[in-house]
């Protein structure tokens, strides 16, 4: 018998979020001590209910223990079990009414268990990260783990004052009082759970070239050893913010931040203004030079335009996958075609059953979907033209500015800028699985 899931679930991941209401305001205050790795955290949760009256709610949240949980400042009965809070206020709350949720934890947080390894609140050697895509956040705060549930963010976090503390968002205030200190940032566009990044360790922050009168203020933070190979392999990234800028349109948030771990990363990480590395992506020779690049244009596309669910993953991938391109085409090296020929013969030899705008949660990471993504993105520019194909991706960004999105939408919104149909270019290359041609200018 097939498992219902709740009405407005993720079909890849039911059992994360909330359909039934939404968060427009997260305030985090939290305490955290490395040695012991402890974290004691209280959530504000603002929030409105939707169409109907809402007797309880869902909140994502780890295996912590919960000290208090209160809805409208008034105690609620709750249960907390498999990652599931579910908070019952004290009577129902009208449909469309804004509350309340505050909830208080503690205890020594962990990845959570994914297909993919452990997600979210890593314990570093000497520090701590976050790096939750997909489903990771509830790994240090309760949340509506929804990736098309966004809100703003105030996060306050208290550590020993040898550490530091980097966020997505904006330093308010540092405060230091005997041997701790307060980290206050605030993050006021609307960000997806998963999206909130954090890093606690012992870095060395520089500025990343000057950003002038309306600039984009961006700060690297690394440990003071890797500073000289740091300085090379991100030496180029002001000139990336300013050439996405060109072509995407403005950076969407108010700076942009680097972290390097002194510990290797599979993979970097993005998160709202924010990108983190591991030591290994850092060489002095540039070797990562199109991860920089595809971390940064994660801020256009999947940060600042998100998915409405995993489904549509390959949006933001496929998307950062080009970005690599265009920044080689407009950099020196290989020309978007070239490197799109590379990507298609490496497709050719791979089993061709996975379609982008379905992957299923078992392939939604899974390299094929990044290159073939990134051909889909090339066959559009072929067939719209540059002017054309620049014009569709910088009114994307804006007309979805803090929003989230679907494949169905993107289909509509490219076709606003040609007078050609584009369902079979759609139909082949994101609802089919067999690979077709080779895109060239002129035949998309």
């Amino acid at each position: 018998m097939a498992v219902q899931q709740p009405a407005g679930a993720d079909p890849y991941f039911p059992a994360n979020g909330d359909a039934r209401y939404r968060v427009h305001r997260y305030e985090l205050s939290l305490d955290y001590r490395p040695g012991p790795n402890r974290l004691g955290g209280a959530a504000r949760i603002n929030a409105i209910a939707g169409r109907a009256p809402l007797a309880e709610l869902q909140l994502n949240l780890a295996d912590f223990r919960i000290g208090r949980v209160r809805v409208d400042g008034r105690p609620a009965h709750y249960t907390h079990r498999g990652g599931k809070l579910r908070v019952r206020p004290a009577k129902p709350l009208r449909a469309g009414t804004a509350f309340t949720v505050e909830v208080q934890w503690s205890g020594n947080p962990k990845p959570v268990a994914s297909p993919w390894g452990g997600l979210g609140w890593e314990e570093l050697e000497d520090g701590a990260l976050v790096a939750s895509q997909p489903v990771g956040a509830p790994s240090w705060y309760p949340c509506n783990d929804r990736p098309a549930d966004k809100a703003s963010y105030q996060i306050s976090i208290t550590t020993p004052s040898a550490y530091s503390v980097v966020a997505g968002g904006r330093l308010l205030t540092r405060t230091t009082k005997a041997s701790t200190t307060t980290w206050v940032y605030e993050q006021a566009a609307p960000t997806s759970s998963y999206l909130v990044g954090l890093a606690i360790g012992k870095y060395q922050t520089l500025l990343l070239g000057d950003p002038g009168p309306g600039g984009v203020p961006q700060h690297g933070h690394l440990p003071a050893h890797l500073l000289p190979q740091f300085s090379r392999d991100f030496a180029r990234q002001p000139a990336m913010m300013d050439l996405f800028q060109e072509l995407f349109g403005p950076y969407p948030f108010d700076e942009y931040a680097v972290v390097v771990t002194d510990e290797e990363l599979d993979v970097p990480v993005e998160a709202q203004g924010l990108s983190l590395f591991g030591a290994n992506h850092v060489d002095g020779a540039r070797g990562s030079e199109r991860l920089v690049a595809h971390e940064l244009a994660h801020q256009w596309f999947g940060n600042s335009v998100s998915i409405a669910d995993w489904r549509h993953i390959w949006l933001n991938e496929g998307f950062a996958k080009y970005a690599e391109w265009l920044w080689s085409e407009r950099s020196g090296g290989r020309s978007a075609q070239q490197l799109a020929a590379v990507a298609h013969r490496l497709l050719s030899t791979l089993p061709q059953d996975l379609r982008l705008s379905d992957p299923g949660r078992k392939w939604m990471f899974d390299d094929r979907l990044y290159e073939r993504g990134g051909l889909t993105l090339h066959a559009l520019r072929c067939a719209l033209g540059d002017d054309a194909f620049f014009g569709m991706l910088r009114g994307w960004a804006a007309s979805h500015r803090g929003g989230a999105v679907t494949t169905q939408a993107l289909q509509a919104h490219a076709a606003r800028y040609t007078d050609e149909p584009l369902d079979d270019l759609f139909g082949a290359w994101v609802h089919g699985t067999r690979l077709p041609p080779l895109p060239r200018p002129g035949l998309g």
